[in-house]
């Protein structure tokens, strides 16, 4: 395999604001081109990329798939896919440029003609597009199918790079179900490709206000004096949605919502607010911090107090009669997996020594939204009677990362009138009202970054390990000790998850 590193182009300066990074002569090729994600959130990235310039117009981009579909039809799938949920608007010549560079290679995983002619393909790309040999193969695909379709890239030599080029691979999560399959997996994909060219996708990380905790924290001096435990109480990470699991029981029975979200984005968002400074943001420095708060992280000592799993049950929903888990389609009836998880997660570090992390998540809850609340502890003296501050709570920062992105800061203030009170009150930013530019989605960054062989925002082996440390012990338990709780659709979850902060004498926050 040829390990010459990528050349660095003398005419791009880091430093440069005048233009956005532009991605250099590449193509892509898609496994799983066909599957939702891909058409709801791949296909319109791409274009995203395209319509604002970012790509070059020359890029390649080839679908593989069991369809007998030719180039044409390729395209027109496509465009409708484009159409349908592109996050800028429709432009013919915009749309006209990718064409030129769309390809489609009809074959399953073990055809091995089938990648011969991929082969050919990407030959022909780097002939009549000008690609120079960059080529990126994004796994859109169940990890069981990652062993047959790294082989056939072996065997067939797409995965080795020539006269200075490189390729790149991109996988989904899940990174494995528990931390020997993430090794399995891994195993797999680093003999066929370097670990510097296997680029992990946690979408999460992609999101503006998931960057913006960086931001928000190193560029400010007014936050960082006070991110500690002198001054906060405890800290909540909750990622809610209203939705049921959709078509998706295939994938997520037997997986759970812990499995599924909590072991990669919740696990992300809290090293990012508990991470101590890098000294650059460059990838190794980001990556070495964020794994230093998880190999800081501590289970509780009595699982069965400090986390819950619930599973929601039939009800009405927004006005509506909604399904329970094991009534929905393609469920068995004895199911055991949940559709809510709770835990209380400690960071044995200097500076979060005894501030707790709770940790929720779950589907048809009160509404969607993901937050990050920095709970503050209360005023050591305050001198006011007890009706005075009544309807005082304690002082939050709370990081909206979706919908509405932005940041809330709740804080004390007096009531207009001749007597003395004191009352909860919000300071808000949203990104929607204060910047022009519209955010771009997750993924046309995270695209974007891997073409430019950026990779400070994907999540390394390491950090993949270290989280399932982290979990395996608490499924391990609930498989044997702990069923899920029932809980109605529209609350936020079961009551052992707020029996479990009542202990530690708190309560969750209410998006």
């Amino acid at each position: 395999m040829n390990t010459t590193p990528t050349p660095r182009n003398p005419l791009r300066d880091p430093r440069d604001r005048r233009l956005p990074l532009i991605a250099g002569p590449s193509s892509m090729v898609m496994f799983g081109v066909t599957g939702d994600l891909a058409r709801k959130k791949l296909l319109p990235a791409i274009y995203d990329l395209a319509h604002r310039g970012l790509l070059p117009p020359s890029f390649g981009l080839v679908g593989y798939g069991r369809r007998d579909w030719s180039h044409d039809d390729f395209a027109d799938y496509v465009r409708t896919s484009v159409t349908e949920h592109a996050r800028t608007e429709f432009d013919e010549s915009t749309f006209e440029q990718l064409r030129g560079g769309l390809r489609f290679v009809t074959g399953t995983f073990d055809d091995t003609a089938a990648f011969q002619k991929l082969t050919e393909v990407v030959e022909e790309l780097d002939r009549t597009r000008g690609t120079g040999g960059n080529h990126a193969f994004y796994l859109s695909i169940p990890p069981d199918a990652f062993p047959q379709v790294c082989s056939q890239l072996a065997n067939s030599g797409l995965n080795t790079p020539r006269d200075g080029s490189w390729r790149r691979v991109v996988i989904e999560k899940p990174f494995g179900h528990d931390l020997a399959s993430a090794k399995e997996l891994n195993d797999v994909v680093e003999k066929v490709f370097r670990p510097e060219d296997v680029f992990r996708i946690d979408h999460y990380l992609g999101k503006e206000t998931v960057q913006n905790i960086l931001a928000f924290r190193f560029a400010n001096q007014m936050f960082e004096p006070i991110w500690n435990a002198n001054y906060v109480d405890h800290v909540q990470v909750t990622m809610a949605e209203d939705i049921g699991i959709g078509s998706r029981a295939g994938y997520y029975d037997g997986i759970g919502t812990a499995r599924d979200v909590i072991q990669n984005h919740l696990l992300q968002l809290l090293a990012l607010t508990a991470m101590e400074e890098p000294i650059s943001f460059d990838a190794k420095e980001l990556r070495t911090e964020k794994e230093k708060v998880l190999e800081a992280i501590s289970l509780p000592d009595d699982l069965s107090l400090h986390t819950a799993r619930g599973q929601y049950v039939a009800g009405l929903q927004g006005g509506e009669e909604v399904k329970g888990y094991l009534e929905e389609d393609g469920i068995p009836a004895d199911s055991t997996t949940e559709t809510f998880a709770a835990m209380r997660l400690d960071v044995n570090t200097r500076r979060w020594a005894g501030v707790p992390f709770y940790l929720r998540a779950g589907k048809r809850l009160g509404r969607r939204v993901t937050e990050i609340a920095v709970v503050f502890k209360s005023a050591p003296f305050l001198p006011f009677s007890s009706t005075d501050t009544a309807d005082l709570g304690q002082n939050a920062i709370v990081i909206r990362v979706q919908p509405d992105e932005g940041v809330t800061m709740r804080f004390g203030s007096k009531v207009p009138g001749t007597q003395m009170e004191v009352r909860d009150v919000n300071m808000d930013f949203q990104y929607g009202s204060s910047f022009t530019e519209e955010s771009p989605e997750a993924y046309e960054r995270l695209i974007l970054d891997m073409l430019l062989g950026d990779p400070p925002l994907f999540p390394r082996q390491r950090e993949v390990e270290l989280s399932w440390e982290i979990l395996d012990p608490i499924t391990d338990y609930w498989a044997k000790n702990l069923p899920p709780a029932p809980y109605r659709p529209g609350t936020w979850g079961p009551e052992t998850a707020n029996e479990m902060l009542t202990r530690d004498g708190r309560a969750w926050r209410r998006p």
